[in-house]
């Protein structure tokens, strides 16, 4: 049974930062795809940011591009997105979640996610 587990959300003001984790369990962590997604308030889950399964390919929204980073340790079972530079519009209960080696960065595509974790950003 797949599990993946978020931490690390919170509350901060504009321009600060945060360090999501997502700890995989009951998959080979190694074969898959990592996402992480985000989904506001009346709004559609998006794709916030990605990374393939050796680290060497990434993906980034054009909305964070430049102020978060998303990294894996294959060794730990774990997927990491750093926010840097935090905006308001970026409040949200980021999701992580695994797909195929050979999928496309579409949510529809990744099959296994987490429960998510709220990150709130004030002015």
């Amino acid at each position: 049974q797949v599990q993946l587990v978020e931490s690390g959300g919170g509350s901060v003001q504009v321009g600060g930062s945060l360090r999501l984790s997502c700890v995989a369990s009951g998959l080979t962590f190694s074969n898959y795809k990592m996402g992480w997604f985000r989904q506001a308030p009346g709004k559609d889950r998006e794709l916030v940011a990605g990374i393939g399964w050796s680290g060497g390919t990434r993906y980034y929204a054009d909305f964070v591009k430049g102020r978060f980073t998303v990294s894996r340790d294959n060794t730990k079972n774990t997927l990491y997105l750093q926010m840097n530079n935090l905006k308001p519009e970026d409040t949200a209960v980021y999701y992580c979640a695994a797909a195929s080696r050979e999928a496309y960065w579409r949510l529809a595509d990744f099959g296994s996610w987490g429960q998510g974790t709220q990150v709130t950003v004030s002015s």
